[in-house]
C-alpha cells in the first residue's frame, strides 16, 4: 500500500515540477526513511492527474498503522507537511526561479509562486475550496461574505499536548522568517514546505509570501525579517508604495496599529496583499477636497460604511507626504461632539487602516480612520461591531474586513443551517442554543418576506448575513454616514488646513 503511494507521490512531483526525473530515486529513498523502511517494491504510478489529498490521507493511515504518528488532525498536519518538504525545492532554486521568471514581468513571477505554493501544499486547496463563500449587493457594491471553514480545528489530544508542551520562542511567532522549512509542533504549525522570496522594502530585509490560509485570490504577506512590531507611520507608507512598484498588479495594506481595531498579529512588521478588486477600492469618490501645500493631490471622501479619505497623485512621495499629514493630525485630533478622542488617562486611541495601489497611472492610498475608545456601553469598542452583531461578527475588523469581505467563524456553519431548518419548519428559534442567539435577528428580517420556502430560503440567509455585515462596517465607521456624521467628516478634513 505505501509503495504505491510513494509511488504516486513521487509523480505528483515530476506532474508539478517540483522535481526532476533525475532526483526520483533520491526522493524515494527518502520518503523510505521517513516512514522507517528497508526495502521498495517498484509498483506503477497513476499516469493521469493524481488526488494529492487522498494520497496524503492514505499515507498518514499508514503512517497512524505504523506508529509513526498519532491520529488526530495536529499530528496528520505536522507529519503531511514533512511529507510535502521530501518534494519541496531547496529556497535557493526557488527564489531563482521567481527572480528569473520576473524579469519577463511581475505577474509571470507571481502566479508561478502562488501556483508552486498550492502544489506545495503550503496553500491546502482541499481545504480551501470548503470556505463558503458568497456576495450580496449593498448601496456600496458588492460585499463578499466567507465563512471561514479551512482552519483545522485542535483536538482535545492537542490541546492536552500543546498546554504540556516545552514552551519555546523559536521561531518567535508565524510570521517569523525562522518559519522557513520548520519542523512544527502541537502549538505551532510545521512549514517544511514553505518558500520565501527576500524583498527590499523601505531600505531593509522583508520576505513575500502567500498566506495559508488564502482569504481571496493570491493573498499574500510581506514581512520584516525582523521580528518588531507593527507601526502606522511616514516609513509605513513608503514601505506599502515600495512593495506596489515590485507588484504593481497588486494592492498592499496594513492593519491598524492598536488593539480592537488592528490585527491579530500586531507583534510582527507586515503588510497583506493580493490580486484581488474589494469593493472598497471600486468605491468612489463622494466629496473632493483641496488641502493647503497639496493643491497637485486628488483628495476625496469614498462612499464607504467606513470612513475613508483617498489621495491619489502620479508621484508616490506626495501620497507619502500627505499621508503622514493626515496620520499625525488624526493621532491628536479630539470632537467630542463627534465622540472622537485622540486620548485618555494617557491611552492613544486613534490610528489610521491604510491601503495602497496602483490604477493606470496613478497611485492611489485609502487612509481608514480608525478610533478604538471603548465604554461601559460599549466594552469592545464604540466603532466595533456592537452587542447586537455579535450573533455574525464579534472579532476585530480587521484590514481584510475593512475593504468589505467578511471573514465570519466556522461555527456559523451549523448555526445557520439549524436556523434555516427551524424556519422552514415553524420551529421555536428560542428552544435551541445554536439559534436563539439569532432569534431577534430572523424574526426581524422575515417581516421583509411573504414567503419563505426551500427554493428561496439561502438566498434570503445569504443576503441577511451580508447587510449584517454592512452594519459590522458602519459600526466601525468614526464618523457616521449621515448629515452630521458627513458635517463631522468635512471637520476634520478642514482642520488639515489649519
Amino acid at each position: 500500500m505505501i509503495e504505491k503511494q510513494i509511488c504516486e507521490l513521487v509523480n505528483y512531483g515530476l506532474q508539478k515540477n517540483l522535481i526532476q526525473q533525475q532526483d526520483v530515486i533520491y526522493i524515494k529513498n527518502r520518503f523510505l526513511e521517513l516512514f522507517g523502511m528497508d526495502d521498495f517494491q517498484e509498483c506503477q504510478p497513476v499516469q493521469n492527474d493524481v488526488c494529492l489529498e487522498e494520497i496524503l490521507k492514505n499515507m498518514l493511515d499508514e503512517a497512524c498503522k505504523k506508529g509513526l504518528i498519532e491520529d488526530s488532525i495536529v499530528y496528520r498536519d505536522l507529519f503531511d507537511t514533512k511529507i510535502m518538504g521530501v518534494l519541496t525545492p531547496r529556497p535557493s532554486d526557488v527564489i531563482k526561479k521567481f527572480w528569473e521568471l520576473y524579469q519577463c514581468s511581475p505577474q509571470s513571477a507571481t502566479d508561478w509562486y502562488y501556483d508552486f505554493s498550492q502544489n506545495t501544499d503550503y496553500i491546502r486547496r482541499y481545504r480551501i475550496v470548503k470556505d463558503m463563500r458568497w456576495k450580496t449587493k449593498t448601496e456600496y457594491g458588492d460585499l463578499d461574505i466567507t465563512i471561514n471553514l479551512s482552519k483545522p480545528e485542535k483536538d482535545p489530544k492537542a490541546i492536552a499536548a500543546a498546554k504540556n508542551a516545552k514552551q519555546s520562542t523559536y521561531p518567535k511567532c508565524q510570521l517569523c522568517a525562522e518559519n522557513e522549512g520548520y519542523a512544527g509542533r502541537v502549538n505551532h504549525p510545521a512549514r517544511q514546505n514553505h518558500r520565501v522570496i527576500p524583498i527590499t522594502v523601505g531600505g531593509g530585509e522583508w520576505g513575500f509570501q502567500y498566506s495559508p490560509y488564502v482569504y481571496y485570490n493570491e493573498h499574500c504577506i510581506a514581512f520584516n525579517k525582523e521580528h518588531i512590531p507593527m507601526a502606522i507611520n511616514k516609513q509605513a507608507f513608503i514601505k506599502l508604495f515600495d512593495i506596489i512598484k515590485l507588484f504593481p498588479h497588486y494592492f498592499i495594506g496594513s492593519n491598524a496599529d492598536l488593539p480592537i481595531v488592528g490585527g491579530s498579529i500586531l507583534s510582527h512588521d507586515h503588510f497583506q496583499g493580493g490580486h484581488y478588486q474589494f469593493a472598497m477600492a471600486s468605491a468612489p469618490i463622494e466629496k473632493t477636497y483641496t488641502i493647503h501645500n497639496f493643491e497637485d493631490v486628488e483628495v476625496g471622501r469614498v462612499k464607504w460604511p467606513m470612513s475613508v479619505i483617498r489621495i491619489r497623485h502620479k508621484n508616490s512621495d506626495r501620497l507619502v507626504e500627505l499621508g503622514d499629514v493626515i496620520l499625525q493630525k488624526w493621532r491628536n485630533y479630539t470632537d467630542e461632539q463627534a465622540f472622537i478622542f485622540s486620548h485618555t488617562n494617557g491611552e492613544p486611541h486613534s490610528t489610521i487602516t491604510p491601503i495602497a495601489r496602483k490604477v493606470g497611472d496613478m497611485f492611489e492610498l485609502d487612509l481608514v480612520l480608525r478610533n478604538n475608545i471603548t465604554t461601559e456601553e460599549y466594552p469592545l469598542g464604540v466603532y466595533h461591531p456592537h452587542q447586537e452583531l455579535h450573533h455574525i461578527k464579534k472579532e476585530n475588523i480587521g484590514l481584510i474586513e475593512v475593504m468589505g469581505l467578511a471573514v465570519l467563524p466556522a461555527r456559523l456553519k451549523e448555526e445557520l443551517e439549524a436556523l434555516k431548518y427551524c424556519i422552514l419548519n415553524q420551529k421555536d428559534l428560542r428552544s435551541d442554543e445554536k439559534t436563539a442567539k439569532h432569534a431577534d435577528w430572523a424574526e426581524e428580517f422575515l417581516k421583509k418576506y411573504d414567503i419563505v420556502t426551500n427554493q428561496n430560503i439561502d438566498s434570503i440567509v445569504e443576503k441577511e448575513v451580508g447587510i449584517v455585515f454592512e452594519k459590522v462596517l458602519s459600526h466601525a465607521g468614526v464618523f457616521k454616514r449621515d448629515e452630521q456624521g458627513n458635517l463631522y467628516f468635512d471637520k476634520f478634513v478642514a482642520s488639515l488646513n489649519q
